[in-house]
């Protein structure tokens, strides 16, 4: 189970909490993607629309793949409703499924394979397509019809886990790429890494059509970058481009992540990613 979150202060839009470390940000993670999907299908009870659906979109990286490992054990397993929510992929390296820098061979590890997730549940991303550009095209197609009639254009996942790299990117959106000017496609094909391999990712506005995002930050490696996407400063940057307008932005960091002045502060009261204890792990 999570500690008690803290959230610092050097965040003026009080979007940051701050985890011990990496196992606790994981648990806090966990709590809060359990909290979501218990809420979003109550949401549907009480409309009359039996209990829903519920859909969470999943990076790959280091802090996710712990995050995915807490929710796949007890006491998360036991509690999450499996069979309503349905998982996509955020992006995606153009690399054959079982490869080890493919995200759905992650997913898989570290999730599929140890839950009780429903065959159907999991939407990949297809690499064994002819190419990167007709991977982003039969994906979008496959979001077209799970999110047929969305007001506004563009799916609204009801919650959005990424990463964010210490050159600020976030999914597959690096710096400086075309894809961060997408305006009207859901899916494109990008570039990026190091070294740099073809990819398929969701565009800015999937990522700002979102009910919630949960920025996963781990390691000192990322306090700068951190410091800069809280504080505006470098608004240029792919992470700091993902703001919601009808929605929240968390950023969940370890200690070591937020320990440059400005973000590291005393602490002050926040909420728990405890499942017992706070309904929703919700802060």
């Amino acid at each position: 189970m999570a500690d008690p979150v803290t959230k610092k202060q050097g965040d003026p839009s009080g979007r940051l909490f701050v985890l011990p470390s990496p196992q606790e940000l994981a648990r806090a993670a966990a709590g809060r993607l359990w909290g979501i999907a218990r809420d979003r299908a109550a949401a549907s009870a009480r409309a009359g629309k039996g209990r829903g659906t519920v859909s969470i979109a999943l990076s790959g990286g280091r802090a996710p793949r712990l995050t995915l490992e807490v929710l796949s054990s007890e006491p998360y397993r036991g509690r999450f409703p499996w069979d309503l929510v349905h998982f996509y992929q955020v992006d995606e390296r153009w690399v054959p499924p079982g490869d080890p820098a493919s995200n759905r061979r992650m997913l898989r590890e570290c999730l599929l394979s140890r839950a009780p997730v429903p065959p159907d549940h999991f939407h990949p991303v297809d690499t064994a397509l002819s190419d990167p550009g007709e991977g982003a095209r039969r994906y979008e197609e496959m979001l077209g019809c799970a999110f047929r009639g969305t007001p506004g254009g563009f799916p609204r996942f009801d919650a959005i886990l990424l990463g964010l790299g210490a050159d600020g990117h976030t999914a597959s959106l690096f710096p400086g790429s075309p894809a961060l000017e997408e305006k009207t496609a859901w899916v494109v094909e990008a570039e990026g890494g190091d070294p740099p391999v073809p990819r398929v990712t969701l565009t800015l506005p999937v990522l700002n059509a979102a009910s919630q995002v949960i920025f996963l930050v781990s390691g000192k490696e990322k306090a700068a970058v951190l410091a800069d996407v809280l504080s505006g400063r470098r608004g240029e940057l792919p992470a700091s481009r993902v703001s919601p307008r009808r929605g929240k932005v968390t950023f969940l960091a370890d200690a070591a992540a937020a320990s440059l002045p400005g973000v590291k502060s005393p602490a002050a009261p926040g909420g728990n990613g405890d499942a017992r204890k706070k309904k929703g792990g919700a802060f």
